[in-house]
């Protein structure tokens, strides 16, 4: 005999989201059907994770078969489905060792022991310190909360960890204190996802890493939201000119399965040797499967033009609208991973969205953060500039 719920019986899910108030049954492409059926065009990606659209086939296919041979294993075995995405993954990038784990927050933990070994191992004892930046979002663990460089993510957590120096983003007067004797390695995002999608300045990024190199100051990157395909190109690095000693991965690498990774230029990969850093999940074939179909994918001949060329053309019509309405304040980004700026709560824009159908975000107060899957149509962006027209004009008319 069943038993009935109590009236007032509280959830069993810890209360740690402002939750929309629907429920998603099953995504595919660009879209997600809620338990009542109904469809909406979903440009949040999972939060930048699935790049290639819900459930791509592709992917589907190659987990599909994975499924029926093997799950997981200890890492004191040699994975091969590791040694696979590892190479694809340096071969790609600036990197030449690749650590597995679970998410973005793992991947900049390991960063961090990483570089607080490698100061160690260089005869830097006194080398403590990393330095990250202004409404940064590196993570909320014991560690990567307090590399986070927000108060409202400290709240509640004091003492925070401590070994972290928060400098402001794109200042000059920041890049004259990066080196002060005690630092090991700088923490940046290349666009503030959380922080209000707040871009790096070209010349500025330039002069961090020359001053990283000048006092052997580690220079990490942390692609979690803007790797794998988000900006346009495999990683963000790759359109700034810089040359990052670390990356840290997670989100689009596994299209929503999850999977995080650390990279390294071997000279400082050299650090980590068998007992300093390890996990039990991490690098697991199901996870390693879905991260090399994904890169398949996204390596194809034409798939990152493709991403340049719709994101260039969302962009500017995104910068249209602006000239067209006062209270929109700002538009900026790159890829598809672009904010916009409004004179009020960004928060009602998501309602106003959501009721039309279309499924976008805030980062921060003020900001609408757009996440389109980087298989988006032509047909699917207009519907969403559309869209964003018609609940601009409604806004206007209903305060004449």
């Amino acid at each position: 005999m069943s038993q009935s719920t109590p009236v007032n019986e509280l959830p069993a899910v810890m209360s740690v989201y402002n939750r929309f108030p629907i429920r998603l049954a099953k995504g595919k492409g660009s879209y997600v059907w809620d338990t009542e059926g109904k469809r909406y065009l979903d440009f949040t990606s999972g939060i930048a994770t699935c790049n290639l659209g819900h459930v791509p086939d592709f992917v589907h296919k190659k987990l599909s078969e994975q499924l029926s041979s093997l799950w997981h294993c200890s890492n004191l075995f040699t994975i091969p489905q590791q040694e696979e995405l590892a190479k694809r993954l340096t071969n790609n990038s600036s990197c030449d060792q690749v650590f597995f784990c679970n998410s973005g927050a793992e991947a900049n933990e390991a960063a961090i022991k990483l570089a607080k070994k490698y100061a160690k191992d260089q005869g830097n004892p006194e080398r403590t310190e990393i330095v990250t930046f202004h409404q940064s979002f590196h993570g909320r663990t014991g560690t990567t909360l307090a590399a986070t460089a927000q108060e409202k993510i400290h709240q509640g957590f004091e003492p925070i960890a401590t070994g972290f120096r928060y400098l402001p983003l794109n200042s000059q007067d920041a890049l004259s204190q990066i080196d002060n004797g005690k630092t090991t390695a700088v923490l940046v995002e290349l666009i503030q996802g959380e922080g209000g999608v707040r871009p790096v300045e070209q010349k500025w990024i330039t002069e961090l890493q020359e001053r990283c190199r000048q006092s052997d100051i580690l220079l990490m990157v942390d692609e979690i939201q803007t790797g794998i395909g988000r900006t346009g190109t495999l990683f963000a690095y790759e359109q700034v000119g810089i040359t990052p000693d670390v990356i840290t991965l997670a989100k689009g690498l596994g299209s929503g399965f999850p999977v995080g990774a650390m990279l390294a230029r071997q000279q400082v990969a050299d650090s980590f040797q068998p007992g300093t850093h390890g996990s039990t999940f991490g690098g697991n074939p199901l996870a390693m499967t879905a991260g090399t179909a994904t890169l398949d994918v996204m390596l194809e001949e034409g798939f990152r033009e493709d991403v340049l060329e719709k994101s260039s053309w969302l962009l500017k019509a995104l910068l249209n609208l602006k000239e067209s309405f006062d209270n929109i304040i700002d538009v900026r980004g790159r890829g598809f991973l672009i904010g916009v700026e409004v004179d009020g709560n960004a928060g009602d824009l998501v309602s106003n969205f959501r009721g039309k159908g279309i499924l976008v975000l805030t980062a921060g107060q003020h900001v609408l953060r757009i996440l389109p899957p980087l298989t988006v149509s032509w047909e699917e962006l207009e519907e969403f500039i559309h869209t964003f027209n018609r609940i601009f004009v409604e806004g206007e008319n209903n305060t004449k």
